[in-house]
């Protein structure tokens, strides 16, 4: 299985942060190809490794999977959901 940060198609993201608990940065809006949405909630936070995952729901009623490389500082999107399929929904919590 590939990386998807070495996928050619992969959309552009970009995410702006802020200081959270203990200095950690957290994703306060998020900028997915064309897309952009504040973040209205993080619903979920995990470690491993190499990476912080941050699950997060935003202002345009989409749940982002997003992951931080914490040694190249490179935020990727891992899953994407925007809302707009009832029957396909990542779970909100």
């Amino acid at each position: 299985m590939s990386d998807p940060s070495e996928q050619d198609d992969a959309p552009i993201i970009r995410v702006a942060c802020h200081a959270g608990h203990c200095a950690d940065t957290e994703p306060r809006r998020l900028h997915i190809g064309g897309r952009a949405a504040t973040v209205t909630q993080i619903i979920d936070r995990w470690l491993d490794p190499r990476h912080r995952y941050f699950k997060l729901c935003g202002d345009d009623g989409g749940i982002d999977l997003i992951r931080h490389d914490t040694a190249s500082d490179r935020w990727d999107l891992t899953l994407s959901d925007s809302g707009r399929h009832d029957a396909a929904r990542l779970s909100p919590t």
